[in-house]
């Protein structure tokens, strides 16, 4: 069954979609932002139309009467996979098949919005635990629609779950000289959108039945990261009371840790004169596709273009180098999780469970290796179809351990949600930041406390790294 639901709220009244077991409010749009420039946030459906750059779909966003239409999801932002998929690559490949495959994306500059799962029963007194969840994607890619993100199944069990759609690479990462003359700081749009939409759920996820002062924030991989640099900083005090980091928690190795914001504006200097631009506001207005054309000819050319395109330290959102202020987190609730086949899997479980400790953080070690004749083992980002309960939606053949799994993972985050504290009836005991993380296998019934297996990350890391194999269709 599906109708049509509509609700008042501070920005007006919103149509959603009314489920069997949930409601949906999609696409609802956030904030609006010009390209290079920082977002103001959305007081008012009027607002919505109102961007230089709105996109078609927003445009239709709107009825008669002013009402909000949030029946299907938003715009993602303008990536490189929309020219630039390298299929060819089987890194890339495999994550297509994972996430992505036959989905439709839309994209546009037009991109900040997001999706509101809640329960069926919505009252401004309801008081509902809010869970935020910000995708990864490397910063440069990435969408808050993917296979297995989904809020239905946690909205079913009392929470409220909102995914975000953020800017991602050159137009959320961008640094130049003009930007900093104008704001007083540059780059990090993308992460300010996610501080932003922060401030917009925090003012008006009451009307969706949320308690805005039950708030937790979850993320993975480049989601998980923005997380980390976002709880060192006392701007976001307030904002939320508890964090859920999918691997990407802990302070990373040196050499991958934001650059100040001015070191990177050669790098983007470098690419206006690769277009043939005589000035940066020549790239305010150019073609979207054309500067896809030349960041591909910059990274073949470079090898410093992942170091360039993410988070920098701007003295506003990153407020100093990292390794200086880690040890000065926000004081909350802390959830860190990581896969047995992690990007770097040994490095991964070093550094989350080192700040896991600093902060009392809940820790999970997931080893639950995925069914099929790959041998990817818990690969990186793995973890997401259990915590969003949508391994129907997957290729592979999951069986009754790995649903039992996810059952539990899922009840793991709600409580965690509701009381800082995940632990619930009929589950084993999750002992917060010890030597020993919460040690999930296949088999409930072996999903205990325990050591996480130091050689077969360590093996994991030299040997498996990114996963490749495709030949997965098995019920193995």
């Amino acid at each position: 069954m599906e109708n049509n639901i509509k609700l008042a709220t501070k920005c007006g009244d919103i149509i959603g979609l009314q489920k069997n077991n949930h409601l949906e409010f999609l696409g609802v749009k956030y904030a609006n932002a010009n390209r290079f420039e920082y977002c103001t946030l959305i007081d008012n459906w009027s607002q919505v139309t109102q961007a230089d750059n709105v996109s078609e779909d927003n445009l239709h966003r709107l009825d008669e009467t002013g009402t909000y239409l949030a029946t299907h999801h938003g715009d993602a932002c303008i990536q490189k996979r929309i020219w630039y998929e390298h299929l060819e690559h089987p890194v890339r490949r495999f994550y297509h098949k994972e996430f992505r495959e036959n989905i439709e994306y839309h994209y546009s500059e037009d991109c900040l919005n997001l999706d509101i799962y809640t329960p069926s029963e919505v009252k401004k007194d309801s008081n509902y635990p809010v869970i935020v969840f910000i995708h990864g994607g490397g910063f440069d890619s990435g969408c808050n629609y993917d296979t297995a993100i989904d809020g239905s199944n946690l909205a079913q069990k009392g929470v409220i779950c909102v995914s975000i759609n953020y800017r991602v690479g050159i137009f959320g990462y961008l640094t130049h000289q003009e930007i900093y003359d104008k704001y007083g700081r540059q780059g990090n749009f993308g992460l300010d959108d996610q501080f932003m939409a922060l401030k917009w759920i925090k003012e008006n996820i009451s009307a969706f039945g949320g308690d805005n002062n039950n708030i937790t924030v979850m993320g993975q991989s480049a989601g998980a990261i923005s997380i980390q640099y976002l709880v060192l900083n006392e701007k976001c005090k307030g904002l939320f009371n508890r964090v859920v980091m999918m691997s990407g928690a802990g302070l990373f190795p040196k050499f991958a840790l934001p650059r100040k914001a001015s070191s990177t504006n050669e790098y983007w200097d470098d690419l206006i004169k690769t277009m043939g631009l005589n000035s940066f506001e020549e790239l305010k207005s150019a073609d979207p596709k054309a500067i896809f054309d030349a960041l591909e000819i910059l990274k073949g050319r470079r090898k410093d273009n992942t170091y360039n395109t993410m988070p920098v330290v701007d003295g506003y959102l990153i407020e100093a180098p990292v390794d200086t202020i880690i040890n000065k987190p926000l004081n909350l609730d802390y959830m860190i999780g990581y896969t047995n086949n992690d990007m770097y899997a040994s490095i991964m479980a070093h550094i989350g469970n080192k700040f896991a400790k600093s902060v009392g953080a809940y820790v999970y070690y997931f080893d639950i290796d995925t069914p099929g004749k790959d041998d990817n083992r818990a690969f990186h980002s793995s973890d997401i179809r259990y915590i969003f309960g949508t391994l129907n939606k997957s290729h592979r053949l999951y069986k009754a351990g790995d649903y039992m799994a996810s059952e539990l993972m899922m009840n793991y985050l709600v409580a965690f949600a509701k009381k800082g504290d995940p632990n619930h009836e009929d589950s084993p005991t999750w002992i917060p930041a010890g030597n020993k993380p919460l040690h999930l296998i296949r088999k409930r019934e072996n999903i205990d406390m325990g050591k996480p297996n130091q050689l077969k990350l360590l093996y994991n890391t030299l040997f498996k790294g990114d996963p490749k194999d495709l030949d997965v269709t098995t019920d193995k």
